[in-house]
This record gives C-alpha cells, structure tokens and sequence, in this order.
C-alpha cells in the first residue's frame, strides 16, 4: 500500500499485523522486504498501521563530552535541538572511523551531536583474497567497495557502492531492495574537488570542497544554496600517525526532500571512501 508522509526511509513494524515483523519503508511506500524483528518480544499481533511509527532503540543516559567537544570546538557546529532520534531526522551526525592499525574492512560509527549511537556503517562482500590484497598494497582505487548505512537496530537503510577507478570516484546509492536512490559523482581530480549529487536524471546539488586539501565541503542544492556542510574532525596524534581513521560531522541545516536527504546522509562516507582512504595506508 502507497501513503503519502514524511517518515524517513527504514525498517518498521509491519503494517499488515504480522506479528515481530519488520516491513521496509522507502520513504513513499511499503516494499515487499520483510525480516523477524530480533529484538521485539514476544507479545500480541499488532494493530494494521496506516503509516510507520519510528521506533529507536534506548540510548544511554547522558551527552558525551567527546563528541560535543569534537562537534562544539572542532567543528564550529553551535549546540541545536536534537531530531527524531535517527539516522534521517538529526540536524548533526558524528561519522567517526573505527581505528585500526592495519584496515581490511572499513568500519564507521554514527552518533548524534551528543554522542548517542544511531547507527554504523560497514563494508561488505570483501572476500578473503581481497582483504590479502588491501594487506600487502595500497589499492584500493582500483578496488569496488561496497558499505552498508545500518540504523541503530543494525538493518540497513543505505547501500554505497563505489566501483573501481583510476581518478574520478562515482559512488551510486540504493535501499537496501536495491531501489535506486542516486549517485554521487566527482568532477575533477586537480583544484578544489567537487561531486555532483544525481538522482533520476538530474542534478540535484554539488559537494564543494573549501579548499585544495578537500577537508571540509559545502553542501548545495540545485540553485547552489548551502543545505548542509562536512567537517573534517582531528581524529588525534595516535589516530593520525598510526591508523587510517577519520571523523567527520555532517550539518545539515534544514529537513531535506528525498531522494535529497537519503543522499546528503551518505556524501561524508562518498568523500572519505573517494578520496580520503585511497590516499592513506601501508602502500
């Protein structure tokens, strides 16, 4: 069934009553994939729902005074009101890389501006040999990496593939039914580096890099409007010296239209996979 509402893309108790199961919302409608939901109880089958109600899991008590330092005093963002709770409804989202001292698979994890966990993204369908390869030499961008958006029950709501390239980077989005969402898309390799955000034909933005180094970027839509922005955060010495990590904040400064939103959620993974990680490692 087709409803018309502003819920955000993701996984929600069925609404046909099917009970301890979730349903995928794309945003506009219900699909047909369907999963147990895991965590639920037991208990009696639901009433039918017209439209999904978000459901976040129970976040621990009290801010993060590392995250807020890393939002407040790194990356200028001023203290604001949270959201719903989730991946597609904060203001501000913490991208911060899980530090290891030799990466095989690239991990992340997405906080709130208070440090609240909403979700993570991971790298998938990296088979052993690769994993060998990624070991032995710098080569990931002639490598396709594949990374899951999973919300804070661990499903997930976004699938990036960026394919193998020699200088241009183009990362296409889809839900996780392999509905297509957009693509982001690099425009040159020397000066300030800039992506076009593509969805249905059309462009509906750009990321702007700030400067030559492609630390931070502006956001904008298709009138060239700042929408949101990207901060490249000092992950520390040990980070920096010993590990390939890197964090980011993502702003975004107003609640977002899809396919738009969906896209400007993945644009801090689209730079730090395009550019940053084929920069950086043992190579």
């Amino acid at each position: 069934m087709t409803t018309h509402s502003n819920t955000p893309a993701g996984w929600y108790p069925d609404p046909h009553g099917a009970a301890r199961t979730l349903r995928y919302w794309d945003g506009s409608q219900w699909t047909e994939h369907t999963h147990a939901d895991q965590q639920a109880p037991p208990q009696a089958e639901p009433q039918a729902q017209a439209q999904p109600v978000a459901q976040v899991p129970a976040q621990p008590a009290g801010p993060d005074p590392r995250v807020q330092r890393q939002v407040q005093q790194q990356a200028g963002v001023a203290p604001s009101g949270s959201g719903g709770g989730t991946l597609f409804s904060e203001p501000v989202l913490v991208v911060n890389q899980k530090a290891k001292l030799i990466e095989l698979t690239n991990e992340y994890k997405v906080m709130d501006q208070q440090g609240n966990q909403l979700g993570s993204v991971v790298q998938v369908g990296q088979s052993a040999l690769r994993k060998i390869l990624r070991f032995v030499a710098s080569i990931d961008q002639f490598m396709t990496h594949r990374l899951e958006i999973r919300d804070a029950y661990g499903q997930p709501v976004l699938l990036l593939t960026r394919p193998r390239k020699i200088f241009k980077s183009r990362v296409v989005v889809t839900r996780p039914d392999g509905h297509p969402v957009g693509e982001i898309v690099q425009q040159n390799v020397f000066g300030k580096i800039n992506f076009a955000i593509n969805a249905n034909g059309q462009q509906l933005g750009a990321i702007k890099a700030e400067n030559w180094r492609a630390w931070n970027f502006a956001i904008v839509d298709h009138a060239d409007n700042e929408v949101a922005r990207i901060t490249k955060t000092w992950e520390g010495l040990a980070k920096t010296l010993f590990t390939t990590a890197d964090n980011y904040v993502l702003q975004i400064h107003y609640q977002l239209p899809e396919p738009l939103l969906s896209l400007v959620v993945a644009t801090a993974l689209t730079v730090d996979t395009a550019l940053k990680q084929d920069s950086r490692g043992l190579g």
